[in-house]
């Protein structure tokens, strides 16, 4: 059974282990590798943001943030932001963080949610998120610096969040 709840204080040393393991190989963030955990902690859990933890059996085995991706008139949209620990990749769990993002965004008042960098080679998120509905709206030719692949494209994805 996963639980997925708001953050608390004591989930920062697990949140702060499954950030370093997804940002390390430099392949799916454009965040640097070397990020020390409070410059990592002061990004994930900034103060215009709602955070989330997956807790499964006791462990937190993902977590995402929520905030409005522009402030003022684009107020409406949303941002969402996803790590899934290593040892829990391919069990649905990332999949369960999206869709209830997409449910807390509605209930939070936002109309669509946009993903401003989707790196193309993270094929595993492209496709999730293209099962959620989100459609790819632009491509930022070579935006994105891979450790293996070199310069390879990022993603502008976008949903609605007016369908129920």
């Amino acid at each position: 059974m996963l639980l997925i709840r708001p953050a608390i204080e004591p989930d920062r040393e697990p949140v702060w282990t499954i950030f370093r393991a997804v940002i390390a190989p430099g392949d799916t963030y454009a965040l640097s590798p070397d990020m020390s955990r409070e410059e990592a902690m002061d990004y994930w859990f900034c103060a215009d943001a709602h955070i989330y933890v997956a807790e499964h059996e006791g462990r937190i085995a993902g977590t995402y943030l929520l905030r409005a991706n522009q402030s003022g008139p684009g107020a409406h949209v949303a941002n969402a932001a996803f790590m899934v620990a290593p040892s829990a990749r391919g069990e649905g769990v990332g999949r369960a963080l999206g869709e209830h993002c997409l449910a807390e965004a509605r209930r939070l008042g936002f109309r669509a949610m946009q993903f401003n960098f989707v790196v193309s080679t993270n094929a595993a998120a492209v496709r999730l998120w293209q099962q959620l509905g989100f459609g790819i709206v632009g491509t930022l030719p070579g935006a994105f610096r891979h450790p293996q692949h070199g310069f390879v494209d990022a993603y502008v994805m976008s949903r609605s969040l007016d369908d129920a």
